[in-house]
């Protein structure tokens, strides 16, 4: 079915125009169409876990476990991965069924239409920051491996991604299924040999106590070590920027659709936990083995481990190459989530589009500062802090819906995300992250006293938990939704919640859009597409 309006006034937008080629925007501030959704749910999980190859995770285990010892860091691993994998499972199903972003689930989870600019802020800035940790961790492979100077290995990090992240899901999704089996294969073989040969190395690991000289079992070195690792909780942002093209689920695909969906969203952090933990194995490995070398290395690591399995030369050319992939692998998925974050907060604001790859640049353009300027030396540090923002963001939205939407019935369950249909800010959400955040990094710098100082994680995952719903009810969800009726006769949801595919065109920029992305507007005397209403003066 094929709705078009005509206009008794014909508009004309510019801007609108440059979000028209699906390839290079890639349905960039709007919800993405049953039509481009041409992927298997299979291929969606593929693309989506291929994002986590990231070496970063290595690094942050071997730092923990530096530092705490190996009991402590393992608690700490579980810890965070048992909170990032519960809060991922509402965002990633509400990714998957109702194909949108995190910036479009949040704007009606509790912070309102322009609320939400500020989580596109957080999001962007941990896009950055994981690229430029995964560019120096390239760097430190280049500069062991072609002794390339490390400025010059974090330019080429950060420009041999350009190419690839112009074009959106569509190259990504090959680029992450055609690399993901060698990548494993690198990743495994050298700890599983390195375990087989040497297994009085495991017993030695567990009764590490670190550097610190805290005792085996403390819940300060766990909560310290978990606000590390729960800096990754922004990951399931990523994840469904690539869930939200997710083919809409049926009574035939039911099965394999939650597969992927549990399995890409939440179930990242499994394989993640996994990568820390063997990070932590391999620092130890290398503090016992070459005490003069930064156990913290990902590259040095590997390095270390291929050798006891193979030629010095092969052990480091293969090194290099795990080093090399992961970094290409992850930081397309960081530039090219960066870059919508950016442009939906830019467009919001200054109701001018700039187009996707703008923000491309400026996001590639921070990370190399960041590399320039040694932020890898500081690592725990910046990721320990930055986590205080993230907790209580995805906290806040996944508490939303699980328990505003589903338990209370304060909101309704189908999100709701176009200008005009949403209050611009919404105190449920912003309220509750405010306070979360405030007095969680209050804590972080020993504010509230310097025995609340390790437990600034916890305090923004309870305070954010405990204070959403309590404003809900508190405001009896007025502020969810400004008005009901979009002027549009036909749902945008069917009565099984599969958002409807009908399509009608928009009298702005005269394109088609599917029905839950448009809304009349009397203004323009017609049909008016998300995007054209977002830039609207």
């Amino acid at each position: 079915m094929r709705v078009t309006e005509h206009p008794t006034e014909s508009v004309t937008d510019s801007d609108s125009q440059k979000a028209v080629n699906e390839t290079l925007e890639d349905y960039t501030l709007r919800y993405a169409p049953h039509s481009f959704r041409r992927w298997s749910p299979k291929v969606v999980a593929i693309t989506a876990l291929g994002g986590i190859a990231y070496l970063a995770d290595f690094s942050i285990g071997a730092s923990i476990g530096m530092s705490y010892g190996t009991t402590n860091a393992i608690f700490s691993i579980l810890f965070a991965a048992i909170i990032i994998f519960l809060t991922g499972i509402p965002l990633a199903y509400y990714a998957a069924r109702y194909n949108i972003d995190l910036d479009l689930i949040t704007r009606g989870a509790g912070f309102g239409y322009v609320g939400s600019v500020v989580t596109s802020i957080i999001f962007a800035s941990f896009t950055f920051i994981f690229f430029a940790l995964e560019g120096s961790i390239m760097a430190q492979g280049l500069l062991l491996g072609l002794n390339i100077p490390l400025w010059a290995g974090y330019l080429i990090s950060t420009l041999m991604v350009i190419p690839l992240v112009i074009y959106g899901m569509k190259a990504l999704s090959k680029l992450q299924v055609w690399t993901t089996p060698i990548w494993l294969i690198l990743m495994i073989g050298p700890v599983a040999y390195l375990i087989y040969q040497e297994p009085d190395l495991v017993r030695q690991f567990t009764t590490f106590n670190g550097h610190e000289g805290y005792a085996s079992v403390d819940m300060a070195a766990i909560m310290l070590g978990a606000g590390v690792c729960l800096s990754l909780i922004m990951q399931i942002g990523e994840q469904i920027d690539y869930l939200r093209f997710m083919p809409a689920r049926t009574k035939e695909n039911s099965k394999s659709w939650w597969v992927a969906v549990i399995s890409a969203g939440p179930g990242w952090v499994i394989l993640g936990a996994i990568k820390q933990i063997i990070g932590a194995f391999l620092g130890f490995y290398l503090l016992t083995k070459l005490p003069g070398v930064n156990s913290t290395e990902p590259v040095q690591q590997f390095n270390a481990a291929f050798h006891d399995m193979l030629p010095g030369w092969l052990a480091l050319t293969l090194a290099v190459i795990l080093v090399v992939i992961s970094q290409i692998k992850i930081n397309v998925t960081n530039a090219y989530s960066g870059s919508l974050a950016w442009t939906s907060a830019y467009t919001r604001i200054s109701k001018y589009y700039p187009g996707r790859i703008i923000f491309v640049m400026v996001n590639l353009a921070i990370a190399l500062a960041l590399m320039e300027g040694n932020m890898f030396a500081v690592l725990g540090k910046i990721l320990g802090f930055y986590s205080n923002f993230a907790i209580a963001w995805v906290v806040v939205v996944a508490t939303d819906i699980a328990i505003n939407k589903y338990v209370l019935k304060l909101s309704p369950k189908e999100p709701e995300y176009r200008r005009d249909m949403l209050y611009n800010i919404n105190p449920v959400g912003m309220v509750s992250f405010l306070a979360a955040a405030g007095l969680s990094i209050a804590a972080f710098f020993g504010i509230l006293g310097d025995f609340l100082s390790s437990y600034s994680p916890l305090i923004a995952l309870i305070v954010a938990f405990v204070l959403t719903p309590v404003m809900g009810l508190l405001t009896q969800g007025k502020y969810y939704i400004k008005q009901k009726d979009d002027g549009v006769a036909e749902p945008r949801y069917n009565s099984e919640g599969t958002p409807v595919s009908t399509i009608y065109q928009c009298v702005v920029c005269e394109q088609d859009y599917e029905r839950p992305d448009i809304m009349f507007s009397h203004k323009h005397h017609g049909i008016i597409c998300s995007l054209c209403k977002t830039l609207d003066k």
